[in-house]
């Protein structure tokens, strides 16, 4: 498998994206916190990104046989178990991440998305297969005009994230990777052959905005455009879109994926 990889961090700050491959999978993290909560984490967000996705890499390439949420359950209670004692990882607002996954084996590509990250499977002579897990978007925009009403970073916008983040890691809410790694039994999972894929994508949610938030080209259009420029020239048009449209630039990250049927 080859991976081409593109990121491009949010201008200011540290880069909350992670994106990493071995042989056979590719792994990409989207990290999430509030900013000024180093009360709760000294780590950061960034750091909690990487370490996940180092894990995770690690053991995807030493245990080819396990499934893809065992590996992240495993993953997330190793860079849990790294801050446990130093920050207060249970906290609502402490650092979570969206993870996306994909696993070449025995002839077949395995995915798994937990939170707002996006896998697409490229099928010659068909659409691609999109795989998201819409449940923190579903909730997050029961709170969208209350968060655009009040000054990013103040002390009520902080509150209304903390209630939406309330929501995370509970039956009725939405899933991420962040302290508890029965989490990662709520991922969306699932495989199919290898045969017929002609490339793949892991991308986190600043990155998808081409497609989910702007509408600037569709699926199919962003995967041809994909093999065409690299994933590079795709998070350009996303950035020229967030300058066009006054809207706040996110970490964006693409993993490209192709020779999927390599030997």
């Amino acid at each position: 498998m080859r991976v081409t990889m593109a990121t491009d961090p949010h201008a200011g700050r540290a880069n909350e994206d992670f994106t990493g491959a071995v042989p056979a999978a590719a792994v990409l993290v989207d990290g999430a916190g509030i900013p000024g909560a180093g009360s709760l984490c000294r780590h950061g967000v960034a750091w909690y990104a990487a370490r996940l996705g180092g894990g995770l890499l690690t053991l995807l390439w030493h245990a080819p046989g396990r499934g893809l949420a065992d590996l992240l359950g495993e993953a997330i209670e190793q860079v849990t178990g790294e801050h446990r004692d130093t920050c207060d990882v249970t906290s609502p607002i402490s650092p979570s991440a969206a993870v996306a996954v994909l696993r070449l084996t025995g002839g077949r590509a395995e995915h798994l998305v937990l939170g707002d990250a996006t896998v697409v499977l490229d099928r010659a002579g068909s659409a691609p297969l999109v795989v998201t897990d819409p449940r923190e978007v579903v909730i997050s925009s029961r709170y969208e005009a209350a968060l655009r009403d009040v000054p990013e970073g103040s002390d009520e916008h902080r509150r209304i994230l903390g209630d939406l983040r309330a929501h995370r890691n509970r039956p009725g809410g939405f899933w991420v990777a962040k302290d508890d790694p029965r989490a990662a039994a709520e991922a969306v999972t699932g495989s199919c052959p290898v045969a017929g894929l002609t490339g793949a994508a892991l991308f986190s949610n600043g990155a998808s905005r081409i497609v989910d938030r702007f509408a600037l080209a569709g699926w199919p259009e962003v995967m041809a455009a994909l093999a065409a420029d690299g994933p590079g020239a795709i998070i350009g048009r996303v950035r020229q879109a967030e300058a066009r449209h006054a809207v706040a630039a996110d970490d964006a990250t693409i993993a490209y994926c192709t020779a999927l049927d390599a030997p």
